[in-house]
């Protein structure tokens, strides 16, 4: 049996988008962690694809949105919908959304894309550990206590050596059947299972066949082989999925696939056969003493938002900065009761709004299954408010029929182009910062003693969060408004300090 001399402060366990994307929040705000995860490397299944304009704006705030738009060039231009009865003979689907497609550049600073999960992986791991951060594949979480002065944790690599390690906290991010939820006993709830898919990996050379119609997702409408392509690189690599057939042998996929291609004697090779069964499972808590679920560990879902990576990327970066605070003792360790307080109602929002859009790519922004109202699509991925935690909230007004972002604590920061061609996201690091108007000269001595930046944006700004020329908002680590002071006080100093006391100190 090995010790562990160095300590890592947090263990994370899963090596795959949460995990790894934890490992580098986690970094960046000067925590060390260990990552482990059983495979012996990433996964070898495309799996998640769509990272959106959020997730992209997290990795923006790591440095490394570029390294994932370059991993991503292959399907730059297959943003499209199509359908037809057959892929051959499918055509473009107008793209659309309720409130009409925006122009992207006013609402946030980041572009989304289309990056397979097998592609995705390597890149987060290379970086990774390229910063520094301890990430070991082939290794196995064996045991773990949650002991009063920590997390007593054994692990064992694949040639069977063990070791065991502390660490103050820990993050499972092992996935929809994590043992480490069901080894605390964490129940779940949600629709439950909503049907039965299959998910056929494989290789055709079909990059002439949908040239002009480069495409995302193909709906083919074909009573003998019903279901939808994604594209995976756009010429060799493809997913077919459908309802019907999952328990087919793998030697009739490839007749069922020639149908729905509509090219009866194109070669293919099946790669992988994946059954699965979508249903929207929501871990009753989020947090148990030390230990806190993310991704897939807390909430499971259908992919039809194309929500569930990328809300499991952002429960880590809400993990994160509070961690970070906490360990450095600039917060009590109630800040961290907030992150359920937090993510909990938001993830099973988006896993509920995931699991009532239809499949059917002509009407999925439009129909719900069950007549609940669909939120605006955009809203969902940037528009969720957080209504408890780590906030003082001022009740104001908030919708998600719309992308509704003015200001509201609890509401990602509205991105706001500044003079110098940066977004207000780039204004926010590793700590708090203030963000007030040209008569700001009293925030900023305001902010002088206290533990975060200040930045004076121009005459225009502050409109558009709900202040007037004196007032500032208070915004996290996170990109999250914290609190809201529409007008300046008699005290700025003594109410910024009781705010952010107020949160650090009961996280509420």
């Amino acid at each position: 049996m090995m010790y562990n001399v160095h300590e890592p402060r947090v263990l994370i366990v899963g090596g795959g988008l949460v995990g790894l994307s934890a490992a580098l929040f986690l970094h960046r705000q000067g925590v060390a962690s260990v990552l482990v995860e059983r495979r012996p490397t990433t996964s070898p299944q495309p799996k998640a694809r769509r990272i959106n304009i959020r997730t992209m704006e997290l990795f923006g705030q790591l440095g490394i949105a570029e390294e994932v738009l370059d991993a991503a060039h292959e399907l730059a231009e297959y943003q499209h919908f199509a359908a037809g009865p057959t892929l051959a003979r499918a055509e473009r689907i107008p793209f659309t959304l309720p409130g009409g497609v925006p122009d992207w550049s006013t609402i946030t600073p980041a572009t989304a894309c289309l990056c397979a999960q097998d592609l995705l992986e390597p890149v987060l791991r290379r970086i990774a550990v390229a910063r520094g951060c301890d990430v070991r594949f082939g290794v196995e979480l064996t045991d773990f206590a949650d002991e009063p002065e920590g997390i007593a944790a054994t692990i064992r690599t694949a040639d069977g050596a063990v070791e065991r390690l502390r660490a103050d906290y820990l993050i499972a991010a092992d996935g929809a059947s994590s043992p480490i939820r069901e080894r605390l006993g964490i129940a779940r709830d949600g629709r439950g299972t909503l049907g039965r898919a299959v998910n056929v990996y494989f290789h055709a050379d079909l990059a002439e066949l949908v040239r002009g119609r480069e495409f995302n997702l193909c709906q083919i409408e074909n009573a003998d082989a019903p279901g939808a392509f994604a594209s995976i690189d756009g010429a060799q690599r493809w997913i077919f999925t459908t309802t019907e057939g999952a328990d087919r042998r793998r030697d009739e996929w490839p007749s069922v696939l020639r149908t729905a291609i509509g090219v009866p004697d194109i070669p293919i090779d099946v790669l992988s056969i994946l059954p699965w069964e979508p249903g929207m499972f929501v871990a009753e808590r989020y947090r148990v003493g030390r230990v806190f679920l993310t991704g897939d560990a807390a909430h499971v879902m259908p992919p039809f938002a194309a929500a569930g990576a990328n809300t499991g990327i952002e429960d880590v970066h809400n993990l994160a900065w509070k961690l970070a605070a906490v360990l450095r003792h600039a917060a009590d360790p109630a800040l961290l009761g907030t992150y359920h307080a937090e993510r909990r109602p938001v993830g099973w929002y988006i896993a509920d709004q995931s699991s009532i859009r239809t499949a059917d790519l002509r009407t999925m922004n439009r129909e719900s299954t069950d007549a609940t109202p669909l939120a605006d699509p955009i809203a969902l991925i940037l528009g969720n408010r957080y209504r408890a935690g780590a906030l003082i909230d001022d009740g104001s007004a908030h919708t998600m029929a719309h992308l509704d972002l003015t200001g509201q604590p609890g509401t990602r920061l509205p991105h706001y182009r500044l003079p110098d061609g940066r977004s207000t996201l780039d204004l926010i690091e590793t700590s708090f910062a203030l963000l007030a108007g040209p008569r700001g000269a009293a925030w900023q001595a305001a902010t002088a003693q206290l533990p975060m930046e200040f930045h004076e944006l121009d005459q225009d700004w502050p409109e558009t969060v709900g202040l007037s020329p004196g007032g500032a908002l208070l915004v996290r680590p996170d990109q999250i408004i914290a609190w809201r002071m529409p007008s300046l006080p008699n005290d700025p100093a003594a109410e910024l300090r009781a705010a952010l006391d107020r949160m650090m100190r009961s996280g509420a």
